[in-house]
């Protein structure tokens, strides 16, 4: 779904915290994701956007041309309850994410510590 569609679908998502979780993770062909954590919902979420179009105005500048939102996807990775079990979660994400397809550790480490796609419920 894109950017607006996600945050359309559930109204928490506009008012909530959100605890951004870097954003330099890279699958294995170099697309650049950003992961975040909505508080109210207990959604971990990624956001990928494709890499902008550059432009040169007439002055020789180099540009980089805005994407409509609905290039902007998202795709929500899973659920976590509170700020404290993301930490715990989470730990060691900084030198994960630096390197390469780190979102391969993302996935792994979802995995590992049991982390639903969906609410319990």
């Amino acid at each position: 779904m894109d950017i607006e569609e996600f945050y359309e679908a559930d109204e928490r998502r506009r008012r909530s915290e959100e605890v951004e979780i870097g954003t330099e993770w890279h699958d294995a062909s170099g697309v650049r994701y950003e992961l975040s954590w909505v508080a109210d919902t207990g959604e971990l979420y990624v956001m990928c956007e494709p890499n902008a179009p550059m432009s040169v105005d007439l002055f020789g500048d180099v540009y980089e041309r805005s994407l409509p939102t609905s290039a902007v996807t998202v795709a929500v990775v899973g659920w976590v309850a509170d700020r404290a079990r993301v930490e715990q979660v989470l730990d060691g994400w900084q030198t994960a994410m630096a390197g390469p397809a780190s979102i391969s550790w993302l996935t792994d480490r979802l995995r590992q510590q049991a982390v639903p796609r969906q609410p319990p419920g």
